[in-house]
């Protein structure tokens, strides 16, 4: 699939910075001997936490017309009513998902579609535990038309937070995308938000669990 093992070559530059800087320090004699396996050890449980961190399986895409799925693995946490001028044209509906450090944190295209804005807005890294990071944080706004219903208007904000400080977009304006096909990754804990028209019905509540790439956000008649 598109894009897929990009999040483990993240992985590895993370596990390969980690271990020069491991080694720079056991070469400089900056560290005492016994030392030596405390930061061996360290760098091993960072390794598996890594590879952990940055896994990256295949969704199993559901089919059927007209369905919106999940852009990010985690729990929703809002379903609101909100205003997004810039690709929505005003109000729509939000679903909000936040991402755990334990979560999968590549993100998906919720629709066959094309992507018609992009836009990236610098910010603070608030705890994105709070809603209202998704105001102030740092984050990425992929607008999607998508071909099914054609012309239909879905956007996606990926949000970073006070330890995810890197959002890693995969996909750029004009890009033709298919429903489930990899867009981004953001690294360590952060939150989706994903932009709707009043006609989608919202097939999520409150407290849900969804799988990037597989659970059913919203549907449209």
């Amino acid at each position: 699939m598109k894009h897929s093992g990009k999040a483990s070559l993240a992985a590895l530059r993370l596990i390969g910075l980690s271990a020069a800087g491991v080694v720079a320090l056991i070469a400089g004699a900056f560290v005492l001997h016994y030392l030596t396996w405390v930061l061996l050890g360290l760098w091993v449980l960072f390794t598996i936490f890594a590879f952990y961190f940055f896994r990256d399986p295949d969704p199993a895409v559901p089919a059927g017309p007209n369905l919106v799925i999940s852009p990010a693995h985690g729990e929703v946490d809002v379903i609101d009513t909100t205003t997004e001028p810039d690709y929505m044209g005003g109000e729509c509906q939000r679903v909000s998902i936040f991402l755990s450090v334990i979560d999968v944190h590549v993100q998906y295209a919720p629709v066959a579609a094309r992507v018609a804005c992009f836009k990236h807005t610098p910010g603070q890294y608030l705890n994105a535990m709070k809603t209202e990071s998704a105001q102030f944080n740092e984050n990425v706004f992929v607008g999607f038309d998508a071909a099914e219903p054609r012309g239909e208007k879905i956007g996606v904000r990926l949000i970073a937070g006070l330890i995810a400080r890197r959002i890693v977009p995969w996909v750029r304006e004009n890009d033709a995308v298919q429903r489930g096909e990899r867009i981004s990754l953001i690294q360590f804990g952060s939150r989706v938000n994903i932009y709707l028209s009043r006609r989608a019905k919202i097939k999520v509540k409150l407290g849900d669990k969804v799988i990037g790439g597989e659970t059913v956000i919203a549907a449209f008649d």
